[in-house]
């Protein structure tokens, strides 16, 4: 039964993370941190869909984690290949010209995104991506995971300031610190 619990999660987490990347994130070019952003820049940048960057993206951390985290290669994958499915399918809520202000798309988008991320992590699966190279440079220097997750995501949504616009950078972090309140509040507590 527990399978089943994980599938649901990961189903109704993906249509979150769609629906916060689609409809608030990307009408304004904003980005997300770790693999999802850097699936967003190649999505701004050259108009491939965002879904298929981030699995592209995601390979060469499921080669790492087949190798060294097997069992989280096992809980992320689904939670990697459906996510991204659904971000490309839930393409038709990009709206151009959206009127909700660009700060409060950062916050609602990250939420959504936050929440999606959390409901899976609650489910011990996840998207994949920096999480795992996280806990990988971790366990090779002792450095904190969360720490370094952050890094990470500022080093992505810088990457997209300097390509983009210092606004891009600011909402950026808006969504990042929107999606990391909301993925600690869902997962607050014991795992499911």
């Amino acid at each position: 039964m527990l399978w089943l619990k994980k599938g649901v999660a990961i189903i109704i987490g993906s249509i979150l993370v769609a629906v916060g990347i689609n409809l608030f994130l990307i009408p304004h070019k904003v980005l997300d941190g770790g693999v999802i952003g850097l699936g967003l820049i190649v999505n701004y940048l050259w108009g491939i869909e965002p879904g298929k960057s981030i699995i592209f993206l995601s390979i060469p951390v499921f080669v790492i984690a087949w190798f060294k985290y097997r069992a989280y290669f096992h809980n992320s994958l689904h939670g990697l290949l459906i996510s991204s499915l659904f971000i490309d399918f839930f393409n038709f809520l990009e709206v151009d010209g959206i009127t909700v202000d660009p700060a409060w798309c950062s916050i609602l988008g990250g939420v959504l995104v936050g929440l999606g991320i959390g409901i899976m992590l609650k489910y011990k699966t996840s998207t994949g991506g920096t999480d795992l190279i996280a806990q990988f440079i971790s366990d090779l220097t002792g450095f904190n995971v969360g720490v370094l997750i952050f890094s990470i995501d500022i080093i992505v949504i810088s990457i997209g300031g300097f390509l983009f616009a210092k606004e891009t950078f600011l909402l950026s972090a808006l969504a990042v610190l929107s999606v990391g309140l909301a993925t600690s509040f869902v997962t607050w507590g014991k795992q499911a």
